[in-house]
């Protein structure tokens, strides 16, 4: 792909398609759940390498695609650096106080 060329958007589920169930589903893995807490204590976005998770490059990609398919996470691509951030808005305005009461649950 040339430099002049654009990547198409990031593919994320609109607010009134994420479930509590594909959120829960999403946040149940311990791998997901460091993710999110690591997206939840910043209010910038991580880049992919930025993340500091006891997996593999190709396994992180995986589980970020599961957290973006649920809706949890947005993902940007810049160049060659996808950018991560959490969907704290819509998640709170769909379902209050869950995503809350995920991070202060002790690990």
């Amino acid at each position: 792909m040339a430099k002049t060329d654009t990547l198409p958007p990031i593919a994320h589920p609109a607010r009134a398609e994420i479930t509590v169930e594909g959120v829960l589903r999403a946040l149940a893995d311990p791998v997901r759940l460091a993710i999110v807490r690591q997206l939840a204590s910043t209010d910038q976005e991580i880049a992919c390498g930025g993340l500091t998770v006891p997996v593999t490059k190709s396994t992180l990609t995986h589980h970020l695609s599961i957290l973006r398919q649920a809706g949890v996470v947005a993902g940007r691509q810049e160049g060659t650096t996808r950018f991560n951030s959490l969907r704290r808005n819509d998640l709170d305005a769909l379902f209050p106080g869950l995503l809350n009461g995920v991070l202060a649950a002790p690990r």
